[in-house]
C-alpha cells in the first residue's frame, strides 16, 4: 500500500508544473522552494541516459570537484602505509590505516563517506568489495580514489569531489548542494555536473544521449528540465 504523501509535500507539488519542461535557472530557483523537510535538504539531480550498463563499452561513470561543493565535509578514510599514512593524516584523512582498518570495515565499520587507496594497498582492500561496492565506497583509479597522489586526493573529497556511476537502470544521481545554497551556486555546480556527464558518453552509446534531467531535494518533488537547455551549450 502506497505511503500517503505529507500536506507539505503536497504544497510543494502544487508549486510544480509537471507537465512543463524548465529551464535549468528557473528548476534551481523552484527547488529552493520546495524542500519539506525541516533541515537543509540536499539538492540532487538525477538523468536518464540513452546507455544499456549491462555492456561494458557503455558505461557512464566519473568524478570532478564541484565548484561550489556539496555543502558537507566529507568523512575520509585512506588505506596507505608509511609515508603516504602521513601523506593522508596531513591532508586532512579522517582515518588512515592498512590492515586494521581493513578489519574494522569487515566488522561493520561504515561510518565515512569517501575511501581512498594507494595502488599496492588494493590487494588487500579488494577483499572489501562485496561490502564497499554495492554503497559506492570501493576505491576505483577512474573516481581518483586509487592514487599515489593521496594529498590531492583527500583534499578534492575535502574539496566537494562527487562521483557518477550509471546504475542499471541507465540513470544517473548525483548531489549538487544543499537548500540553503544560492540558485547561482546551485547553477555553477548543475553546469559542471552536466557537462562532465556528457563529456562522459560512451562512443558505443548510439541515439539520444541525454534523455532525461531531473532535479529535487532529498525528500521533495522531483521538477523536469528541458534537456535542449543543457546540451545546448
Amino acid at each position: 500500500m502506497a505511503k500517503a504523501k505529507s500536506k507539505k509535500y503536497l504544497e510543494a507539488l502544487e508549486k510544480i508544473d509537471r507537465e512543463k519542461l524548465y529551464d535549468p535557472e528557473e528548476a534551481l530557483e523552484l527547488v529552493k522552494e520546495t524542500g519539506v523537510a525541516n533541515f537543509d535538504e540536499t539538492v540532487e539531480v538525477a538523468c536518464r541516459l540513452g546507455v544499456n550498463p549491462k555492456y561494458n563499452d557503455q558505461q557512464v561513470r566519473g568524478a570532478l570537484v564541484l565548484p561550489n561543493g556539496t555543502g558537507k565535509t566529507a568523512k575520509v578514510v585512506v588505506f596507505a602505509k608509511g609515508d603516504k599514512a602521513k601523506e593522508a593524516e596531513d591532508a586532512g584523512a579522517d582515518i588512515v590505516g592498512a590492515e586494521e582498518l581493513v578489519n574494522k570495515i569487515e566488522g561493520g565499520f561504515l561510518d565515512f563517506d569517501v575511501a581512498i587507496a594507494t595502488p599496492d594497498m588494493m590487494s588487500m582492500v579488494g577483499k572489501l568489495g562485496r561490502v564497499l561496492g554495492p554503497k559506492g565506497l570501493m576505491p576505483n583509479p577512474k573516481a581518483g580514489t586509487v592514487t599515489n597522489d593521496i594529498s590531492k586526493a583527500v583534499e578534492e573529497a575535502k574539496a566537494g569531489k562527487v562521483e557518477f556511476r550509471v546504475d542499471r537502470s541507465g540513470n544517473v544521481h548525483v548531489p549538487i548542494g544543499k537548500e540553503s545554497f544560492e540558485a547561482d551556486k546551485l547553477k555553477e555546480n548543475f553546469d559542471a555536473l552536466m557537462d562532465a556527464i556528457l563529456k562522459a558518453r560512451p562512443a558505443a552509446a548510439k541515439g539520444q544521449y541525454l534523455r532525461g534531467v531531473a532535479v529535487s531535494t532529498t525528500m521533495g518533488p522531483g521538477i523536469k528540465i528541458n534537456n535542449q537547455k543543457v546540451t545546448q551549450k
